[in-house]
């Protein structure tokens, strides 16, 4: 991996070395997620697949809750294009709702273990949720065309709208994909209504 994002951990920038190992533990916390579920994943099961010392692991991964919402945050940070500036605002928008909530469409059990794993109260967790939230908000305010700093409500409800949207497939009541298309036909009324 190449990215910014594969450079950080969230308790420190890391060297290259480092960022291998990184990027070889979340590619196995998926890996175990999608044989023993989220209930069944430990720390040290992701750090034996990945061929890490398990007190290597636990020092870039507090809980496996950390783990998963890092792997949630890679794959959105690099799933999760600007919007494309020659496109009209509501296409910008459905760009943006779409590529979030397919981020980790078709990833087995990614999508509920990270459900679980943001609702969580682990410290890193919270730094992720907030690291999250901020890069969503930041993509919906330049499909808007608005400030991310004030961003204003029609933001806000489209944030609202992701958010239930990912937690209600999360929960397995939807497809990923049924609520890409649902989260993009509600962004069009919310677009449409502040026109």
């Amino acid at each position: 991996m190449s990215s910014p994002v594969s450079q950080e951990s969230t308790r420190r920038r890391l060297t290259a070395q480092q960022a291998e190992t990184v990027a070889k533990l979340t590619d196995a916390a998926v890996d175990v997620l999608n044989t023993e579920g989220f209930d069944g994943l430990t720390v040290r099961m992701v750090a034996k697949r990945a061929g890490v010392a398990p007190a290597t692991a636990y020092t870039y991964f507090s809980s496996k809750s950390h783990l998963v919402a890092e792997v949630f945050w890679r794959r959105l940070a690099d799933g999760v294009a600007a919007p494309d500036p020659f496109l009209a605002p509501i296409d910008r928008v459905a760009g943006v709702l779409r590529a979030v909530s397919l981020v980790v469409a078709g990833e087995g059990q990614l999508g509920g273990a990270v459900t679980v794993a943001l609702l969580g109260t682990d410290p890193d967790v919270e730094h992720l949720r907030w690291r999250i939230g901020g890069f969503i908000r930041v993509r919906l305010a330049e499909a808007v065309g608005a400030d991310p700093e004030n961003p204003g409500p029609v933001v806000d409800a489209l944030e609202m709208l992701y958010a239930g949207g990912l937690v209600h497939a999360g929960m397995g009541h939807l497809s990923y994909e049924q609520t890409s298309d649902r989260l993009v036909a509600a962004a069009r009324m919310i677009m449409e209504h502040q026109q």
